[in-house]
């Protein structure tokens, strides 16, 4: 469990294939911040760009840790197979922390594609295309997370191309997480809000017929 509030960016320093097949994952070496793996453990959960991975080894004299990613992982995801990106990280949520984004899983929804980032004023506009079937659980000052950062989104416009959303980023956010190196055409993950999912479920059940899970 996370609250999407990015406490390091760190970098792809290395990628390692896992086996010689197409059916095989990759293994991230990720460089940290100085310090930021001093209470970090193996099998640890870090989120990376908003992607919850397990800790397979620790280097703290190089700030290094790697993490093992499966294919369907890489499929779902974006920003995670290129030596060099930046990429967001954030620790697991411990119970005693102040929760000051909102609660998010880690697991990625679908991927969105940056239609403009701009400056306005003292602060930036980021507008991102969502999949048309991640529109319903968009809304006017809802929760969003996009590449691990708990957002506010300020518009929504919804298209047969899918759902525009805006979001203003405060120089804190762009300064202090990878999003700053987005531009028009960046393919982004995004996770939507937890309680907009549940609700969802309770408004759509028993309003389809889908046969019963099989023993």
């Amino acid at each position: 469990m996370f609250t999407g509030i990015i406490t390091g960016v760190g970098r792809i320093a290395a990628l390692h294939d896992l086996g010689s097949s197409l059916d095989h994952g990759k293994r991230l070496t990720i460089e940290a911040p100085p310090g930021y793996l001093d209470d970090a453990g193996l099998g640890d959960s870090i989120a990376l760009n908003g992607a919850c991975m397990t800790v397979t080894s620790l280097d703290l004299p190089q700030h290094r840790f790697t993490i093992d990613i499966s294919v369907e992982s890489l499929a779902k995801t974006s920003g995670l197979a290129e030596v060099g990106n930046r990429i967001n990280l954030e620790k697991a949520l411990r119970a005693n922390d102040r929760l000051g984004g909102h609660i998010v899983s880690g697991h990625v929804d679908g991927i969105g594609k940056v239609t403009r980032f701009a400056q306005i004023g003292e602060s930036w506009e980021l507008r991102v295309m969502a999949p048309r079937e991640l529109g319903k659980f968009l809304a006017y000052k809802g929760s969003i997370t996009i590449n691990g950062v708990s957002l506010t989104v300020n518009r929504v416009a919804d298209s047969a191309e899918g759902c525009e959303f805006s979001i203003n980023l405060i120089p804190h956010t762009v300064e202090n997480t990878a999003l700053g190196q987005l531009q028009a055409g960046s393919r982004v993950n995004l996770e939507i809000d937890t309680v907009a999912r549940y609700v969802e479920r309770m408004l759509s059940a028993g309003q389809i017929n889908t046969p019963p899970l099989s023993a």
